[in-house]
């Protein structure tokens, strides 16, 4: 008897529909199906993110059946069969069914086919390796692929030495698809694989890498998933140091309690050494933005030292110092550090203190320290920090005119 997921919404909308139309004017009836995630998460309950879907069509005959009936056509990944098609301005992915010719573990060569089987055998796990027709009937050509999505089992396709093989970022994406769908044990032989496969890790792109890793951190609960992936040896090629594994489940725990949304770059942070450098280091070998790579030093930052029991004024000037957002960093990461059971409401109360404070502006400029008497030039800007200083020692005081006093009084001892 065969599974069938139904007709749910995104099959049935009209952009889809359409996308479903141009193919089979093409090719005939049942010559395109769903494909992958979309297939793997409607099983499972999750929602849909991407469609995706796989035709039998070579991709100029793709191409040909899109622009007839009026849809956008993006040759995104033509080499390798992928066309974009662009319907109501909804991209759906098309690929062409295809076997791999040659592989070097990073790259392959394929061949395009009307096999949907042979298609089947070159996808990584079985829970990705499934097929819808539009009516909602799954095709399933490994015969696993239902039930181990079901169960949450990831398991690779055929062997896992081959797949590891053909690419080795299947490493990681194993680890990944453990922390979004695995249940129970995991599949002893494809560890092993992943295990002896770890150091391959080192030769794929950087880009490849870190859009891997931060996919598996940002998981509802990647706690055990980073853990078997550490036993493995594979997170240590990564990070290049050995992880801290208490403080970043420790995290993950507090993330889930307060419920604030996962955050897959302060996760990363956690397991790492505290070092600045370090952190740059691993920010430029995985290729992050700039803007991450600062947030990842600035949250790895050995002082000032961050404590639950800090008064509100020294958590003020912590604010004032390193901006929000940093704070915030800091304190869940010192949080995650500390035994929880005594301090719990007072990190809570610290988060939420520093949350609801918003961080004033300094009264004085450097027009006004000129003309308080000091001349144009570096000393302006050594006046003002002096000034701030004071500011902020005085737990931000409300009282322009005491700033300017102190100004007069601090340019006045400047001239003797």
């Amino acid at each position: 008897m065969s599974e069938a997921l139904g007709l749910r919404p995104w099959m049935t909308a009209p952009e889809t529909v359409a996308v479903f139309d141009a193919l089979e004017a093409e090719g005939g009836a049942g010559c395109a199906r769903f494909v992958g995630g979309c297939v793997r998460n409607a099983l499972v309950g999750r929602p849909i993110d991407d469609i995706d879907i796989a035709t039998t069509l070579a991709p100029e005959r793709v191409v040909k059946a899109l622009k007839a009936a009026g849809l956008g056509a993006v040759p995104t990944g033509i080499a390798h069969g992928t066309v974009t098609a662009v319907s109501s301005r909804k991209p759906h992915e098309i690929t062409t069914l295809r076997r791999d010719v040659t592989t070097d573990g990073r790259r392959a060569t394929v061949a395009f086919t009307d096999d949907w089987a042979e298609d089947a055998q070159r996808r990584d796990f079985t829970l990705n390796a499934l097929y819808a027709d539009r009516d909602g009937t799954i095709f399933d050509p490994t015969g696993r692929g239902v039930a181990d999505g079901r169960a949450g089992r990831v398991a690779f396709v055929g062997a896992p030495e081959q797949r590891l093989g053909e690419d080795h970022l299947r490493s990681l994406r194993f680890f990944r698809f453990l922390a979004w769908f695995g249940q129970g044990a995991p599949d002893p032989a494809a560890l092993a694989a992943c295990a002896a496969f770890k150091d391959q890790v080192e030769s794929l792109s950087a880009e490849r890498v870190s859009k891997e890793l931060l996919k598996l951190l940002a998981a509802d609960d990647p706690r055990d998933a980073v853990r078997l992936m550490s036993e493995a040896g594979v997170l240590g090629v990564i990070l290049k140091a050995p992880a801290n594994l208490a403080r970043f489940a420790a995290l993950v725990e507090i993330e889930a309690d307060l419920l604030f949304e996962t955050d897959p770059l302060l996760r990363l942070a956690a397991l790492l050494p505290d070092d600045q450098l370090a952190a740059s280091r691993l920010a430029e070998r995985l290729r992050l933005s700039n803007v991450d790579r600062d947030r990842l030093q600035a949250a790895l930052a050995q002082s000032p030292v961050l404590k639950s029991w800090m008064s509100p004024r020294e958590i003020r000037r912590g604010i004032y110092r390193a901006g929000l957002p940093t704070f915030r960093d800091r304190a869940k990461l010192a949080w995650a550090a500390s035994p929880r059971s005594a301090t719990t409401m007072q990190w809570r109360g610290l988060i939420a203190l520093a949350e609801g404070w918003v961080a004033p502006v300094f009264p004085l400029t450097g027009e006004d320290v000129m003309k308080a008497g000091a001349p144009k030039g570096p000393m302006v800007g050594q006046v003002l920090a002096e000034v701030e200083d004071w500011w902020i020692d005085h737990d931000f005081l409300d009282d322009p005119m005491s700033a300017i006093e102190k100004l007069k009084a601090v340019v006045q001892g400047l001239a003797y």
